[in-house]
């Protein structure tokens, strides 16, 4: 059967999509946005912002918990609950357990995707404010591109170069002009921040080199195995960590009750919530809340943190945002003659 030309549009931009990691995925945003044909409904819509509001939230509580427990536990705990959280939910949906021998790699993306971000962003918990972070966390895009250009041989257009020096030249007025005072633990939060984003970047690749073009695997499980590969990757740096520099207290109810959000809620449940939206408005629309992300995450640090605003975070949020929809623009396409 011949596929139209939107159909067709469509597929290809959904198969650009799941090439992408998780919290990676607005690359033919606008392709896809060209050619749709439905509008989303109001629940759908509330499901979206409750979804960049859950991950926002990721960034408020790491900067909880992270100063009490240590970087570490903070990531170690995010992983292993988030994994236990979507095991329960799989086996409660009673999903296909069939890893089509992919079991190894999913594994190593785990590492890559989740374990060394999640060590990252906790690290830059330590030193920057919510807001930071979360803004940080949409070069994701722009890294993506760099990390293709230099090692999978991807083609770097003008639009897309453009992009990533509008973007590090956003991330240089957030880090310079911000609330925070310019020092050297600033620089080495936000280079931990973009450290996570090169991850999701490389992640990105290997999941189309290790997943996508070998036959594919259900989305759900690569997530739960990936969680599996970060836990058992953290595992001996939270070992260590309690051996070198145990936490001078484990916290009270606020500490423990913001890491089972981030567990439980941000990790477990947000992923539920995103498979959701895959299913009623396609991975194209749901994947906008990579635009959605830093407004929540610079909310709630300053409605629960106290966190001071700054006029930076609106420059270096919006020259992020211009990079952000140049590097996923689609490239203008040459008609055959």
């Amino acid at each position: 059967m011949r596929l139209s030309t939107t159909k067709y549009c469509q597929a290809t931009a959904l198969k650009a999509h799941f090439e992408l990691p998780w919290r990676a995925r607005p690359a033919t945003l606008l392709a896809f946005l060209t050619v749709v044909e439905s509008v989303v409904r109001p629940a759908d819509l509330i499901r979206l912002l409750l979804l960049a509001a859950i991950w926002g939230a990721s960034f408020l509580f790491m900067r909880i918990v992270a100063p009490v427990l240590g970087s570490m536990p903070t990531a170690f705990f995010r992983a292993s609950l988030g994994m236990l959280g979507l095991l329960v939910i799989l086996l409660l949906i009673r999903v296909r357990w069939d890893f089509r021998g992919k079991l190894k790699h999913c594994l190593m993306l785990g590492v890559i995707n989740a374990g060394l971000p999640s060590a990252m962003y906790c690290l830059a918990a330590l030193v920057l404010p919510a807001g930071y972070s979360a803004i940080l966390n949409a070069t994701t895009p722009m890294m993506g591109v760099l990390i293709g250009m230099l090692f999978f041989a991807e083609a770097m257009t003008w639009s897309k170069a453009v992009g990533v020096a509008i973007g590090l030249f956003g991330v240089a007025v957030l880090t310079r002009t911000g609330p925070v005072e310019f020092n050297l633990p600033l620089l080495w939060g936000a280079a931990a921040c973009l450290v996570a984003t090169a991850c999701y970047g490389f992640a990105g690749f290997l999941t189309r080199r290790w997943i996508g073009q070998q036959g594919g695997l259900d989305n759900r499980l690569t997530a739960f195995a990936s969680l599996c590969g970060a836990s058992l990757f953290l595992l001996p740096f939270f070992s260590g960590s309690l051996l070198i520099q145990p936490p001078a207290s484990w916290g009270g109810l606020e500490v423990w009750l913001s890491l089972a959000g981030l567990g439980f809620i941000c990790t477990a449940f947000a992923y539920v919530l995103y498979f959701r939206l895959l299913s009623d408005i396609g991975p194209i629309k749901a994947s906008t809340t990579t635009f959605l992300i830093p407004p929540f995450g610079v909310l709630w640090g300053a409605l629960l943190l106290d966190e001071p605003l700054s006029w930076a975070y609106l420059y270096g949020g919006v020259l992020i945002a211009i990079a952000l929809w140049l590097v996923v623009r689609p490239s203008a396409t040459v008609k055959p003659t």
